[in-house]
């Protein structure tokens, strides 16, 4: 079977059986309805020079879009994601934005901006 750039792939249905010794962990399904919070590194604020929201850090800052400073904005440590999106929802009505704020958090996230509460 040839796989994408039609690099030969071999597909395998076997399950492989862990060593007896492993410890295996499993996260929770929906890892993203945690609680974000800005990082303690970084600081969110309005920036009226800039006419934007901005994180703030030691080496440097970040300007934000409208859309990015308005899920940043609710970041607050006290709303889950799936809270986020809801309250987005309303505010911008006719418009479906979960997978736009799911993917922002994860950049946010991968870029040490926030971290999450349990």
């Amino acid at each position: 079977m040839h796989g994408i750039f039609g690099v030969r792939v071999k597909i395998i249905n076997e399950k492989p059986t862990p060593p007896a010794n492993l410890i295996v962990f499993t996260l929770a399904p929906n890892i993203m309805n945690n609680i974000p919070e800005i990082a303690p590194t970084f600081r969110f604020q309005w920036e009226e020079a800039q006419d934007c929201y901005v994180i703030l850090y030691p080496e440097g800052m970040v300007k934000l879009s409208g859309s990015a400073g308005e899920i940043m904005k609710r970041c607050d440590g006290r709303k889950s994601t799936d809270e986020i999106i809801a309250e987005l929802e309303t505010a911008f009505p006719g418009t479906d934005l979960e997978d736009d704020v799911r993917n922002f958090l994860e950049n946010a996230k991968n870029n040490g901006w926030i971290r999450y509460k349990s």
